[in-house]
């Protein structure tokens, strides 16, 4: 005979399965998404969006969280601060279970502190700026803190390519001044002498007078710090002026796009610093190219998209964990658990940081691929306070 009893516990059996007793929606759970999809960095944005939904699409392939599929509420902050903190807000409004960042530093930064007020989890994929996780213990990053890519990026032009005569090209912006702040530090370390510095603004196209004193400085080097859409162009002016030495970037020019600016004969042997090795064997990480190709139509996967592709799984696969979409029980699973990703195994710090192999990657032939990999745990050690 079934009792009420008995149908009581099939009911919470089932409830439990839809995910209704974990505090997830029964039809959708919402994750924000902010990225810049117009503007100079539409391009970056772009693949950060892109490498979401693949994310997404993986994810409801496999169940959803607790049988609830997952749907990306996602914005475009144009790369400007103000309108971060405008949707960092509305996304408050909007009760969504927790927000991940595709975008640059400076609105990463500003909407950090609206999440963290609101206690709503919050995962910056390739922010660098150190100020987006001491904005509070709901902040977390799967990117390298700016200042350790430019350690990395001195330990990689002094002893793995042994130049020590460097000229530093910096955008004078968070990211610029975050990554040189690094290299400054290490270059000593590894009898890097550093000629001379140039500064340059995230709107510069023309760069002629600064490719005269580069060429007068005669460096045996030049490191690099700016993005495809100001970083290419400098290249290909520095090229065309006859200055064919050894050029060493960071992760704001890792994409096919600074290729295509710079042509592929010109940019052939510039190396960078980064997180995504396209030639990777590990399966997380040959799965999402594949995916990411085949999905839109051939383009590359960069280190934008599988940025953002890491980040988005951090938050879903810490709520299939947590069994709930309660914001302080995701925040604190996101701070206690290691989950694989397509940049490897990610665990956090107390400050929300992450410490993992820095990959370097070289043009050849018209694409990226690997060069090498730094994995200095004393070198690449992330601030915890």
């Amino acid at each position: 005979m079934t009792t009420r009893r008995t149908w009581t516990a099939r009911l919470l059996a089932a409830g439990a399965a839809l995910g209704l007793l974990t505090g997830l929606a029964p039809a959708q759970v919402k994750i924000g998404f902010h990225a810049p999809l117009t503007g100079p960095a539409a391009a970056d944005g772009k693949s950060a969006l892109q490498g979401a939904q693949i994310a997404v699409k993986q994810a409801n392939a496999a169940g959803g969280i607790g049988g609830s599929p997952v749907e990306l509420v996602s914005y475009d902050d144009q790369t400007k601060a103000d309108q971060a903190v405008a949707l960092a807000n509305k996304m408050v409004g909007d009760k969504l279970v927790a927000v991940v960042s595709g975008s640059y530093s400076g609105p990463t930064r500003s909407a950090a502190t609206v999440f963290h007020q609101a206690g709503i989890p919050y995962v910056s994929a390739y922010a660098v700026h150190p100020d987006i996780t001491t904005s509070g213990n709901f902040a977390f990053r799967t990117a390298f803190v700016g200042e350790v890519q430019g350690r990395g990026g001195a330990k990689l032009t002094g002893e793995a390519l042994g130049k020590k005569r460097v000229v530093m090209l910096t955008v004078n912006n968070d990211f610029g001044q975050s990554v040189a702040a690094g290299f400054k530090e290490a270059a000593p370390k590894f009898g890097i002498t550093i000629v001379k510095e140039y500064n340059f603004g995230m709107g510069d196209r023309q760069f002629g007078p600064l490719v005269a004193s580069v060429r007068a400085d005669n460096p045996e080097a030049i490191y690099l710090v700016g993005y495809f859409f100001n970083g290419g162009p400098l290249v290909k002016q520095l090229r065309d002026a006859g200055i064919a030495v050894q050029i060493v970037g960071t992760e704001g020019i890792d994409g096919q796009t600074f290729i295509d600016i710079v042509g592929a004969a010109a940019a052939e042997g510039v190396v960078i610093t980064t997180a995504l090795d396209r030639d990777s064997t590990d399966p997380e990480t040959r799965g999402f190219i594949d995916d990411y190709e085949k999905s839109f139509g051939g383009s590359k996967a960069d280190m934008v998209a599988a940025s953002a592709h890491a980040a988005m799984k951090v938050v879903i696969e810490n709520m299939r964990k947590a069994g709930t979409a309660d914001p302080k029980a995701l925040r604190d699973a996101i701070a206690a658990n290691t989950v694989p990703t397509v940049l490897g195994p990610l665990a956090f710090n107390r400050l929300g940081e992450v410490r993992k192999p820095l990959q370097i990657q070289v043009v050849k032939g018209g694409a990226w691929h690997r060069h090498s990999v730094i994995d200095d745990p004393v070198l690449l050690a992330p601030p915890d306070r």
